[in-house]
């Protein structure tokens, strides 16, 4: 089933001006954008993840460009990719597992049109039906999770249960992905509930703190990815409060002492050579931004997702995705 065959999608502006279909195969699509704009409604203050997607799309087309000096200068990730933007998945916010349920359905169509999903959130759940369509596309699939937060929370378990706290609790038990060979990466801040970190290793999970990059550096932390890893089919999930809150203020959690924007779009294009088969980027609250921050800086990793790709799909050449350490 093609994703126009799903009824699934609404039309929207896309992301850097890229070609609106409903029919990736057709044109030919190596990678898809797809907007997953839900706010699961669960959290006390801030509302307005729904938002990100048309922000991300909307800071792309201004301040984005295809071109990165240096060794890929003369790379163009976009048109090796044939990058498509199939719009939003219609989606009611607050209406937990209808909503999942749909986005499954439009990502794994998508997946089965051949291309590869990177997903524009949302709030945290959206992971869920990228990490279901995925998994049964890949069987075996590793999730690298950066966040400020595990988001494995020990209260989840099922439909009822499922919220921004809970997705990768969730994930675990319902099989979607194999924690074995899964990180959590740039944890730190605060807690509602005790002992999160020990939980989120109970259920076999990898947890490296953000202060792991400062005792070991970024260097070390990509090879410990890897060695985790291994040749597994990977997700990337990127949560956007990963980043400090003074270069990414209109998140759904913030938390202070994350990465620097220079920190965190190294360590993404140091994840060239991995198997990667799929990407979210999540969390963008325009509520909360400041000028446009955010879905700038969020805009601008959708642009290192889609240099990462086109090596992992083997439409750049070696090193397109990084720049020398």
């Amino acid at each position: 089933m093609t994703p126009a065959a799903t009824g699934l999608f609404r039309p929207v502006g896309s992301y850097l001006g890229v070609p609106q279909t409903l029919d990736p195969a057709a044109a030919g699509a190596r990678a898809a954008i797809v907007g997953l704009p839900f706010d699961s409604g669960r959290h006390p203050k801030r509302v307005g993840a729904r938002l990100g997607p048309a922000a991300i799309r909307m800071m792309s087309t201004d301040m984005v460009r295809h071109y990165r000096p240096g060794a890929a200068a003369d790379f163009d990730p976009i048109r090796g990719l044939r990058l498509v933007d199939l719009g939003d998945v219609a989606v009611t916010s607050g209406v937990i597992e209808e909503s999942v349920e749909r986005m499954e359905a439009a990502l794994s169509a998508v997946v089965a049109a051949g291309a590869m999903p990177i997903g524009l959130g949302g709030d945290g759940v959206v992971s869920v039906p990228m990490m279901q369509a995925l998994g049964r596309a890949h069987p075996g699939l590793a999730v690298l999770h950066f966040d400020s937060h595990t988001d494995a929370y020990p209260e989840g378990g099922n439909a009822i249960d499922l919220n921004p706290a809970t997705t990768f609790s969730f994930a675990a038990e319902k099989g979607y992905v194999d924690p074995s060979v899964s990180v959590h990466f740039g944890l730190r801040g605060t807690a509602y509930v005790p002992g999160v970190f020990d939980y989120t290793r109970g259920l076999g999970y990898h947890v490296m703190p953000i202060e792991d990059l400062e005792d070991q550096g970024p260097v070390a932390i990509l090879e410990r990815f890897r060695a985790i890893i291994g040749d597994r089919p990977v997700f990337v999930c990127f949560d956007m409060d990963v980043f400090d809150p003074s270069v990414a203020p209109g998140v759904f959690t913030p938390a202070w002492g994350g990465l620097s924007a220079r920190e965190g779009l190294r360590l993404i294009r140091g994840l060239e050579g991995l198997n990667i088969v799929g990407f979210d980027v999540n969390t963008t609250t325009p509520t909360y931004d400041v000028q446009g921050m955010t879905a700038w800086l969020a805009a601008t990793v959708v642009l290192e997702f889609c240099y990462l790709a086109a090596t992992a799909l083997g439409l750049a050449p070696v090193s397109a995705s990084r720049t020398d350490y």
